[in-house]
């Protein structure tokens, strides 16, 4: 069984754009639950363009599932997420300049540093997690650090319509995938996932556990409604489990 994130940081975006209290991240994320997500997520960035702090103090006080915090791995986040407690830390990188997640983390260049998050993080009960791209070099790194999971970048399999380049981005995700595995990682994935191209996903690419998916579910609540819109999602999910062959 495949378990769902809801991420509800795009009705937070919603709200920024009036800089108003409406629409609510806690409301959408109570909806989400009360639909069957198994869990919300929150990317919680530096310059706070959606997702601001209270918000994640009133998700982990009020959602009765676990709460995945994505951050940055600099000091102020990590303090937050020790102040908070989530249930998981996922860490992606940031650009100030970025639309949305750009690329995954680049855990060779800082391996020093994520033992000494992970160290903290493990202390205190917190999953530890890094959103990276499917690239073997990037998951052995996650496994020497001594991360709990791996969620890995589906966002370019995601952007492009090319069904060579497709199946080229499958076969990445698919060896990333059974490398994690085999060296006793959790896998996740996540990023640009919708119901059209999620298929592929759970056919193709074995032992992913998670999947954290928000941008699209936010955007058709706006049509159906939250509760039906995360309900949709998981129906797809299911619907593509009981066609899936064992890898």
């Amino acid at each position: 069984m495949i378990k769902l994130f809801v991420n509800v940081d795009h009705v937070a975006t919603v709200r920024e754009a009036r800089k108003t209290f409406e629409p609510s991240p806690l409301t959408a994320a109570i909806l989400a639950e009360k639909a069957g997500a198994y869990g919300i997520t929150a990317h919680l960035r530096e310059d706070r363009r959606h997702m601001q702090d209270d918000d994640i103090k009133i998700l982990k006080d009020k959602i009765n599932t676990p709460l995945n915090l994505e951050m940055a791995a600099v000091d102020e986040m990590i303090q937050i997420a020790i102040n908070t407690k989530p249930f998981q830390v996922s860490i992606v990188p940031e650009n100030r300049q970025e639309i949305t997640t750009e690329g995954g983390l680049n855990i060779l260049k800082q391996e020093a540093h994520l033992i000494e998050i992970g160290n903290r993080f493990r202390e205190l009960g917190i999953l530890f997690s890094l959103f990276i791209d499917p690239d073997i070099d990037q998951v052995k790194g996650a496994k020497r650090v001594k991360a709990d999971s791996i969620e890995l970048n589906t966002g370019p399999y995601s952007e492009v319509s090319n069904s060579k380049e497709r199946t080229q981005h499958l076969a990445q995700l698919r060896d990333a995938a059974l490398k994690a595995h085999e060296i006793g990682l959790r896998v996740f994935a996540g990023h640009g996932l919708t119901m059209t191209n999620i298929s592929d996903i759970i056919s193709n690419v074995p032992w992913v556990e998670e999947l954290n998916i928000g941008h699209h579910i936010v955007s058709n609540s706006i049509y159906v409604g939250m509760e039906q819109s995360v309900r949709d999602m998981i129906n797809c999910i299911q619907s593509q489990l009981s066609k899936k062959t064992t890898f």
